[in-house]
């Protein structure tokens, strides 16, 4: 083995070795470059979900920031005197803004501000508005010259309720038959003893 055929393998074992080596920082700064591209996205997302308001996915129409507010309020939902309740899973935690909660399906639980009891009707598949309520399945009570729906909060006879938010302590009753105003007592009586659940 001569001069010039060792001269040419340290050459190559020079070449191999500076080859792997750019290799490996080339492997290294992408492997960074990857792991920094992650990291920002996560900052980000975090930033986003901590700082979440009214224009988050899915929330309501002038609500304020989730845990803004959190409130909580008796319903009675009376259909020819009976009581309909939200205690089934098909009623529960529908929106972040406004629910109910716990297998419990009385008490309506709001956590931002802003939140009108239309949008916790609207997330529960019913349609409401002030002569009709409309169950998911398509019942319908609608007021006529026989029936009447009604809305009562904090024992106040009102027109319509999907505009109105909610306030620690509320009590809301909705109404719908012939009842005379010695039931429609009871009923707000049933109400006012109703327990909130928080």
């Amino acid at each position: 083995m001569g001069r010039k055929e060792r001269k040419e393998r340290e050459v190559k074992r020079e070449n191999y070795a500076t080859q792997h080596s750019a290799k490996k920082k080339k492997e290294t700064l992408i492997a960074i470059g990857v792991l920094a591209t992650v990291a920002v996205i996560v900052g980000y997302a975090a930033f986003l979900f901590l700082t979440m308001t009214e224009t988050a996915p899915g929330g309501p129409e002038n609500a304020g920031a989730l845990g803004s507010d959190h409130s909580h309020a008796a319903l009675l939902v009376k259909i020819f005197g009976d009581t309909f309740e939200f205690a089934s899973p098909a009623f529960q935690i529908k929106s972040s803004w406004i629910h109910f909660e716990g297998n419990d399906g009385t008490t309506i639980h709001k956590h931002a501000t802003g939140v009108e009891l239309g949008y916790l009707f609207e997330t529960l598949a019913i349609d409401l508005d002030d002569q009709c309520y409309v169950f998911p399945d398509g019942k319908q009570f609608c007021s006529n010259e026989d029936y009447e729906l009604k809305f009562f909060i904090n024992r106040e006879q009102v027109q319509d309720i999907r505009e109105y938010e909610v306030m620690e302590g509320d009590r809301v009753l909705i109404v719908y038959g012939g009842e005379t105003p010695e039931e429609i007592e009871k009923y707000l009586s049933q109400l006012d003893n109703q327990e909130l659940v928080k």
